[in-house]
């Protein structure tokens, strides 16, 4: 196992107390450590009373309704949830004080000493994270699934067998507040434009994104599309790739060993190319996904249909098997996944109607998969709260494969201005409840009744799951 840089010295502040904070609060309670919990959120919303209690409970002193800008005078040091930006007061106030500032994701890492996978991309994150941790269970492995899937990596702290290996998704809130987190494996499977209300750029989500390659050693694995850096993402990629040295803690001035494909994501890791190219360790070709020069098994065999589940199914097996998990057990796991829940998941066919939930597409890229995945007969409920993104990409398809249009949440009157010119029918309705039933009101047999918001959840709804869960259930009754 790879050492792990000791934790700096506490009291500890942990700032945010959804689920990666109280996590984080409970591992370093667990550990004796004195810590204050903290998050801006009034008392009765968002589940704080209960997560207030639990940590009350377990000796963590929590402050609710509170900035914490005053709470960081007393703390040697902040960790931070994914959910609060960098920029927040409290965060700024510790960094003017000279107080270190650490990510749940790498605390989590500084106390789970076992071999991490890491998975991150803008689309396709929860299912490929899901997908490798299956893969394992076929293989008979131990493993554990964790991070932006739902369970906060730091909740494994004391609690995994050493030959257990922990599968993660990491999202860019997470990885920009890594520092020398240094996964065994690294996967990144796509970039698109997304979050650029937090990060306030291309080139700075770019950037958070790489973080997951900067500190690998020469015996990782750094997986990606064979294609990255031929597309219109070179030049931010250009910037970033090997933009910082392994961290400090690492045996300083360690060679990297091993060729390098044309664009070098960064740190010392072995890289390992998936996609359509024959020069990819991992390839699609000939109706067959290829690993090296011998053919894996049929595409038409892997469990999850459509072309973006293909690609999952690629960087799940490249990871595998630049891991050592034998061909047969990857190939079984390619068959045999049953795919996760939000992510184009039918929940319910009605009088020839199916209702799928996609409440995980919380972007642009995200839907415009789900729409392709219909030939026609759509009838899309879209919106939520925006993330400075361009809905006109959607338009397209849009105008050839949906009946009709059901907006709600913040951003449905921006959508309305951006799918005007697809000519569909465009309903504003507001919320979930009058859109499912608008829908379904209207809805044929054969159509599609699609929860595909291209947007984040939080102007009604905690979470997309808290999200999708509602949807079940309008569907339902």
């Amino acid at each position: 196992m790879k050492p792990r840089p000791p934790l700096p010295s506490g009291p500890y502040l942990v700032v945010g107390l959804a689920r990666s904070g109280v996590a984080a609060a409970l591992a370093l309670r667990a550990r004796g450590e004195e810590v204050i919990g903290c998050d801006a959120g009034a008392p009765g919303t968002g589940g704080l009373d209960g997560a207030a209690g639990r940590l009350s409970d377990a000796g963590v002193e929590v402050h609710l309704d509170a900035s914490g800008d005053a709470l960081a005078a007393r703390a040697g040091t902040l960790i931070k949830s994914p959910g609060v930006p960098r920029s927040a007061p409290v965060v700024v106030a510790a960094r003017a004080r000279g107080i270190p500032v650490l990510g749940e994701l790498e605390l989590a890492w500084r106390l789970v000493p076992n071999e991490f996978v890491a998975v991150t991309g803008t689309n396709g994150k929860t299912t490929t994270t899901e997908w490798i941790g299956h893969i394992h269970r076929e293989a008979g492995l131990l493993v554990a699934v964790v991070g932006n899937v739902g369970t906060a990596a730091s909740s494994l702290a004391g609690a995994l067998a050493p030959e257990a290996t922990v599968v993660c998704e990491t999202s860019s809130f997470q990885l920009e507040d890594t520092e020398a987190f240094a996964p065994e494996a690294a996967v990144l499977l796509n970039l698109a434009p997304d979050h650029l209300d937090r990060h306030g750029s291309y080139s700075d989500y770019v950037a958070a994104k790489l973080r997951i390659f900067i500190n690998q050693g020469n015996h990782d694995v750094a997986v990606a599309p064979a294609e990255l850096g031929q597309s219109a993402d070179a030049d931010y990629l250009g910037r970033f790739g090997r933009a910082e040295s392994p961290g400090a803690w690492q045996s300083a001035g360690a060679d990297c060993l091993g060729a390098r494909h044309h664009f070098d994501l960064g740190g010392c890791a072995r890289e390992v190319r998936f996609g359509p190219s024959p020069a990819a360790e991992l390839s699609d070709r000939a109706g067959h996904l290829w690993w090296g020069e011998e053919p894996l098994l049929r595409t038409d065999e892997i469990s999850l249909p459509g072309e973006h589940n293909r690609r999952n199914a690629m960087a799940a097996a490249a990871t595998c098997l630049a891991r050592g998990i034998g061909r047969d057990d990857v190939v079984a796991g390619l068959r045999t996944f049953a795919g996760v829940a939000h992510r184009l998941e039918l929940i319910a066919v009605r009088d020839g109607v199916s209702y799928v939930n996609d409440s995980k597409a919380t972007n642009v890229a995200s839907t415009l998969v789900a729409l392709a995945s219909f030939p026609s007969g759509v009838h899309l409920i879209a919106g939520g709260r925006g993330k400075q993104q361009d809905f006109s990409p959607l338009v397209t398809l849009v105008a050839e494969r949906c009946r009709a249009v059901y907006l709600i949440g913040e951003a449905a009157g921006e959508l309305a201005l951006a799918l005007g010119p697809a000519g569909v029918e465009l309903q504003d309705s507001g919320d979930l409840e009058r859109a499912v039933a608008a829908a379904r009101k209207a809805a044929l047999a054969g159509d599609t009744v699609l929860l595909s918001p291209a947007c984040a959840s939080f102007d009604q709804y905690p979470d997309f799951e808290a999200r999708g869960d509602h949807f079940r259930a309008l569907v339902a009754h």
